[in-house]
């Protein structure tokens, strides 16, 4: 049988945004982990625009990035207006639209789907 672990949970609104753990139950849990190439990682300031003050993942990378909505544009093919609509955070972009950001951004397309 295994102990439960002791986590604090954050809410955002009524929903659990993020989950606390013991230093000590922490090193734990990564002490044998061998990074996958499968896996997904989010810086923190990204992670902070997107889950606390709601921007879209697409705006969040590419400030963090320090690239502008024309540059990311330019290197994805689309006009500036058309990438801006695609930032909004009720925005629904096609599979084949985020793969060319996601490139334009040198980022793997999960990094940008929520």
């Amino acid at each position: 049988m295994t102990t439960p672990i002791e986590a604090q949970i954050i809410k955002m609104g009524d929903k659990p945004a993020f989950a606390v753990i013991p230093w000590r139950t922490y090193q734990k849990l990564v002490k044998n982990y061998v990074p996958d190439e499968a896996d997904v990682w989010f810086p923190q300031e990204v992670v902070e625009a997107n889950v606390v003050r709601g921007e879209s993942l697409l705006r969040a990378w590419r400030e963090h990035l320090g690239l502008t909505q024309a540059e990311v544009a330019r290197r994805a093919g689309m006009s500036q207006p058309a990438y801006a609509k695609l930032e909004r955070p009720d925005a629904h972009p096609r599979t084949a639209t985020l793969r060319k950001i996601a490139q334009a951004m040198n980022l793997s397309i999960e990094q940008l789907t929520d």
